[in-house]
């Protein structure tokens, strides 16, 4: 279970951002949907373990983000959080597997080539672990950056903007991805956007106003 626990945050000034309970069931799909300066990346980045709010709690499997050391919370994040930007965030000067290998070394894993093979495999972009970042087109970046956030198996899967900058068919295409690698790896999904497109995709919807 996911649970945001009367959390609040401010940047220094008396303006404060509160933001309503929020309870996550596991294996549960979310909609985060929030307009900009409604505090959305503010709301990921608490999630995330990356900005501590001023006020509540963040509990991911009965673990409060916040009560835990800065090296603890990296490597928790590391093994329970995998985030998906709209655009690729890969080492350019590694291979596909070598980036996958890296993000199982931050989270203080061993070293898993088959742990890796099959996310790619279940990605269709097995052929692809010796390529650089470069020799890829858009969609396999797309494909290898939800392998990366998967490869973990993550208690919680975030996906931040995945489909603004895509046409409504690649956006069906990503959306469906991160919902079938949700459901494979047995995680929690939440797609924070402000494109309401993919509002019909999803049962349950956090809304910021």
């Amino acid at each position: 279970m996911i649970a945001l626990q009367n959390v609040s945050h401010s940047y220094g000034n008396p303006a404060v951002i509160s933001f309503k309970d929020w309870i996550i069931n596991i294996g549960e799909q979310w909609l985060l949907l929030g307009d900009s300066g409604s505090g959305k990346t503010t709301l990921l980045h608490i999630l995330t373990g990356i900005l501590n709010p001023v006020n509540g709690r963040v509990l991911i499997n009965d673990t409060s983000l916040y009560e835990l050391s800065p090296r603890k919370l990296d490597r928790f994040r590391g093994r329970n959080i995998g985030i998906i930007f709209q655009r690729p965030h890969l080492i350019k000067s590694l291979t596909v597997m070598e980036n996958l290998l890296l993000a199982q070394s931050f989270a203080g894993l061993s070293e898993d080539r088959i742990r890796a093979k099959e996310v790619l495999a279940s990605l269709a972009i097995s052929g692809k672990e010796n390529a650089f970042p470069a020799e890829l087109s858009q969609g396999q970046l797309q494909r290898v950056s939800i392998a990366r956030a998967v490869i973990n198996k993550p208690a919680l899967i975030i996906a931040d903007e995945p489909t603004s900058s895509l046409d409504d068919r690649n956006a069906a295409i990503v959306l469906e991805l991160l919902k079938e690698q949700s459901g494979l790896n047995q995680a929690t999904l939440v797609v924070a956007t402000h494109d309401k497109r993919v509002k019909d995709a999803f049962i349950h919807t956090y809304e910021l106003t």
